[in-house]
């Protein structure tokens, strides 16, 4: 019997651009749409993002997550949630007094960041451990900020999908699991691709795997061009995998998407070439140790 995979389809994430991504859904309503499509597609966690339905630019509006999940448990209880808890952590320098935040800086108090999650209690949020430039500004997370996040996310009964973008990330992930602030197992994702973070290759993918704490249920995706084949590379090394329009604005070159149900139709066809089978939900909550 093949071994379960779980796909997380990427909904709309909050650096794609409607410029860059046509079909990208907007509002809670395309945004629970597609996020239900890719379920009926194949996909066992919806990772969820809101945007400002005026600007397009990703928010951090409970009245909108609240719409969204509301949405979404209207026509399907089984699907995972996995919300992001990413906005907020972005900070620009001003150009004459760098200590200034310059506009499109975000960054916010740590408490702030996980308030959706502990209102709405998803299954699932992510918890990125992160620091570096990526984009148009840095992005920072501390660790005295993060494990206040950490200790919430828990109190809320919320696993965290811990995200990390390089081999600094992960050093950091041990040191909160030696000091008890993380609970094993884990459930880490890979982000690798992003420009001066972990590039996205085969040898990169297989060295972070390498160095998990035991027992850790991970998974891995690459950004752009890099979708598919990090998707089958985290397939064939043992992992989970990823796919959304949050990573890619194309399914296959030159061709922008459609929808998330687009990107996860060919994601699970590669999965089944490969000889793999996704996960449905109750298998995914299974295999991370979630309650229904």
């Amino acid at each position: 019997m093949a071994r379960k995979t779980i796909l997380t389809a990427a909904i709309t994430g909050n650096l794609m651009t409607p410029e860059i991504s046509p079909n990208l859904p907007i509002t809670p309503e395309q945004i629970a749409r597609q996020a239900l499509d890719a379920a009926a597609a194949g996909a066992a966690i919806v990772h969820l993002h809101v945007r400002d339905p005026e600007t397009a630019k990703g928010s951090m509006r409970l009245d909108l997550y609240s719409e969204l999940v509301d949405r979404i448990r209207a026509e399907n209880a089984e699907v995972l949630l996995n919300l992001t808890t990413g906005e907020g952590g972005r900070f620009v320098p001003s150009d004459a007094d760098p200590q200034i935040a310059a506009e499109g800086s975000t960054l916010c108090s740590p408490e702030k960041r996980v308030a959706h999650v502990e209102a709405l209690r998803p299954d699932i949020c992510t918890l990125d451990f992160n620091t570096m430039w990526s984009g148009q500004a840095s992005v920072i997370n501390s660790p005295r900020n993060l494990e206040i996040m950490a200790n919430r996310i828990y109190g809320a009964g919320v696993t965290p999908e811990i995200e990390i973008f390089d081999s600094g990330d992960l050093h950091m992930v041990k040191d909160f699991v030696s000091r008890g602030i993380l609970q094993t197992p884990l459930m880490v994702q890979m982000v690798l691709g992003v420009r001066f973070g972990a590039v996205a290759n085969p040898a990169t993918m297989a060295y972070l795997a390498s160095q998990l704490p035991t027992g850790t249920q991970w998974a891995a995706f690459g950004i752009g061009r890099a979708a598919f084949p990090m998707l089958a590379q985290a397939w064939l090394l043992g992992g989970h995998v990823r796919i959304g329009m949050e990573d890619t604005a194309y399914v296959s070159k030159g061709c922008h998407c459609e929808n998330n149900a687009q990107l996860v139709t060919k994601a699970a066809r590669i999965i089944d070439d490969l000889g793999g089978e996704l996960a449905d939900p109750d298998d995914a909550r299974a295999i991370l140790g979630i309650a229904g």
